[in-house]
């Protein structure tokens, strides 16, 4: 529920008088009266919502009460932040409790949130579970206490850029934020671009006792010049020469990990693409699984022929 800011309903800010009040809502009411506008009902609520805001900042008692209590909001706000991102350091803690607690009056709250009894969806929102005690001061009044139960910090992003072959066998990197913290960070085996690693605890802090958030590192892994990725799967291109492409013979293929030999069959298509299972990339999930590797040959047509091996080929070619 959004933060009900008196002062920008009406155009003003914090350090109007009573007189630039008087004025501001005396201008706005004119212009979203009901009577003006024909019953709109955009019309209304802005009406409504420009009387409600006099009411509290024409009186004196009741503009220092909401100023009070809602000094912090302005920080929050600018944050774009949730209830939970809300400042408590205004607040204090209860010993016996391990919760934090703020202390107002019925009257103070009533009339800060227009709400009888004390109760608001605007300020149930904001401070969480409403747990109404009674207590007695000096002179016997009767109090209301809000706990604001510990809520968790906020959950952080980075991305984060490793190589193919890092995301391969896996690796390591270290952060330093500015606050002094260190934190070794694993990237397992098998990350893609868009893959998310946690690292629990390392997000923003928890508030009033709660947990602290968690940092999730987004991945992107950096082309390659030797293999072209598809999810799990590598492929790449292998020039071959001209006699073991028509005759067939052992093939040498680089893979990520180690060099295996590939049978290459007598007249074998240019293109042709040959798969080596369980010679991808790791799962994620599951490292002992791997993908397998495509591997496109290509002929490689000899270059700079000598007289006499362009007349074998003349002489092959009368053969065909």
């Amino acid at each position: 529920m959004e933060y009900k800011d008196y002062y920008s309903l009406l155009g003003l800010d914090r350090k109007a008088s009573q007189e630039e009040i008087k004025k501001a809502f005396r201008k706005l009411a004119r212009k979203y009266h009901p009577d003006v506008n024909g019953g709109d009902k955009m019309a209304s609520k802005k009406f409504q919502e420009i009387n409600e805001a006099h009411e509290v900042l024409s009186d004196p008692e009741k503009r220092q009460k909401y100023d009070r209590l809602g000094s912090q909001w302005q920080q929050y706000q600018q944050a774009g932040g949730g209830p939970e991102d809300f400042n408590w350091g205004e607040w204090q803690s209860s010993p016996d409790q391990g919760h934090t607690y703020r202390k107002v009056s019925p009257e103070e709250f009533g009339e800060l949130f227009g709400a009888e009894g004390g109760y608001s969806n605007f300020f149930e929102n904001l401070f969480g579970r409403a747990a109404r005690q009674q207590a007695s001061d000096g002179a016997g009044d009767q109090q209301f206490y809000y706990e604001a139960r510990p809520r968790p910090g906020r959950d952080s992003e980075h991305a984060l850029q490793v190589t193919l072959d890092e995301a391969f066998h896996g690796t390591k990197r270290v952060f330093e934020w500015e606050d002094g913290r260190k934190i070794d960070a694993k990237i397992p085996r098998g990350v893609k671009t868009g893959s998310r690693v946690r690292i629990k605890g390392q997000g923003g802090p928890g508030i009033g006792g709660g947990k602290p958030g968690d940092l999730y590192l987004i991945i992107e892994v950096l082309p390659d010049k030797r293999f072209q990725r598809d999810n799990d799967d590598l492929k790449t291109t292998v020039p071959v020469d001209l006699f073991t492409i028509l005759l067939g013979g052992k093939l040498s293929v680089s893979g990520i990990d180690r060099t295996v030999k590939l049978d290459i069959p007598p007249e074998t298509r240019n293109g042709r693409i040959f798969r080596l299972r369980g010679l991808g990339m790791p799962k994620m999930k599951h490292p002992d699984q791997r993908g397998d590797l495509y591997v496109t040959v290509e002929a490689a047509l000899p270059q700079h022929l000598t007289a006499g091996e362009k007349d074998l080929v003349k002489q092959w070619k009368k053969m065909r």
